[in-house]
């Protein structure tokens, strides 16, 4: 259900499926992703591994899926 609002506050939908689905990453992780973007603002990639919550090669897929 969190997951959901994350979505439909957020706007990345398919950004936000592709980490919970193919990364694994909690809803709560992209969350506190969000928080920091909206105090700080930045691609949403970069603020994940600013915080260590993707490795860089997780960063690379995600760039990679964004290119695709």
């Amino acid at each position: 259900m969190q997951g959901s609002i994350v979505k439909a506050n957020y706007g990345n939908s398919q950004l936000i499926h592709f980490l919970e689905e193919k990364l694994k990453l909690s809803t709560n992780a992209i969350a506190i992703a969000l928080r920091h973007c909206e105090q700080d603002p930045g691609p949403l990639p970069m603020i994940l591994w600013q915080y260590g919550l993707v490795s860089l090669e997780e960063l690379e897929q995600i760039f990679d899926w964004l290119e695709s």
